[in-house]
């Protein structure tokens, strides 16, 4: 059985969590929009763009967006976890306004992109709270929406279900929240600010920024493929003595130029391998592995431990640590 542990996301958190001031008066007062636990089960991928013209950068100035994003992506951790099922709550009390069900859960690709053309939203619900304020819900699973148009909710309601309909290539809640038709980034509604927290926001509870970090780390017994690892299916639960040899993979976002990734295991008769590996280019999501061949005589018997870091100019941004025993 393989073990995970989450290790240095309070530090992180505490380097760099929003201390904004909550909401002002006439402001939409913001709860999460998934019930999940940021930093376990699922992470923000995106933010709004904040850059007025060419390029993209989230509202700390980070990498964290894309050219005219106008919402911010909560993500879960794989496709199984997103068939598993994770609920999209309100995120604040109103009237749905509108919806879309029935669209396909998939990856999109340029074979199928047309199929969303005009709907890239995919399966969605749209509410509106009042005073000119509504917040929109994007990417929903087919057949998932829970609430009919001019129902009234309350925040935390369920509106259905974490998907991968529309315009999209990871499983996630893309919230987009709108005052007079115009985009507001809840985290930054006057603007972004670069090296600083801003003034308020639009949250309860402000989520901490995380400038990147590890979605999910495992156990192979050879390099996974991409696909493997996005869909929550490329760790083995347990190996033998005659595994044919020893991965541990990290599956990471966020990553910038210049980052390094290390990667270490540790067996019950010391070090198994340590690797480290530095990022040529920004990416918004990335896995790396490392491994080694059986040695002679068979994998000795006992507990594996392995250890994912994401560093950033020296300083650990995330880790986590995997364990699983050979028997």
């Amino acid at each position: 059985m393989t073990r995970r542990y989450r290790l240095g996301r309070a530090a992180v958190a505490a380097l760099f969590a929003c201390v904004a001031a909550p909401a002002t008066a006439g402001d939409i007062v913001l709860g999460l929009p998934l019930d999940c636990t940021l930093g376990e089960s699922c992470y923000i991928q995106q933010f709004v763009d904040a850059d007025p013209g060419p390029g993209a950068q989230d509202f700390r100035c980070g990498p964290l967006s894309y050219e005219g994003h106008k919402g911010t992506d909560f993500a879960v951790t794989s496709l199984a976890a997103m068939r598993a099922g994770v609920s999209v709550l309100a995120a604040a009390p109103g009237r749905v306004k509108a919806l879309r069900d029935g669209m396909a859960d998939q990856l999109m690709t340029e074979a199928n992109r047309d199929q969303s053309t005009g709907r890239e939203c995919g399966n969605g619900v749209v509410i509106d709270h009042g005073d000119g304020w509504e917040t929109q819900y994007c990417h929903m699973k087919s057949g998932s929406i829970a609430v009919r148009e001019g129902q009234e909710v309350a925040k935390g309601d369920v509106l259905g279900q974490v998907g991968l309909s529309g315009y999209t290539q990871f499983p996630h809640v893309h919230l987009s929240v709108r005052h007079d038709g115009a985009v507001v980034d809840p985290f930054a509604p006057d603007g972004g600010i670069c090296g600083a927290a801003p003034a308020h926001d639009l949250w309860q509870k402000t989520p901490p920024y995380q400038p990147g970090g590890l979605i999910a780390a495992g156990f192979a017994t050879r390099v996974p493929s991409y696909e493997a690892v996005k869909a929550g299916t490329a760790a083995e639960d347990a190996l033998d003595t005659q595994a044919p040899a020893l991965v541990l993979y990290g599956y990471a976002f966020g990553g910038r130029q210049g980052d390094v990734i290390e990667i270490t295991i540790n067996g019950p008769n010391g070090q198994v391998i340590t690797h480290s590996e530095g990022l040529k280019k920004t990416q918004a999501q990335l896995f790396t592995a490392a491994g080694k061949r059986q040695p002679p005589g068979g994998w000795p018997k006992g507990d594996y431990v392995g250890i994912v870091r994401l560093l950033r100019g020296g300083q650990e941004i995330d880790r986590e640590r995997v364990q699983m025993a050979i028997r």
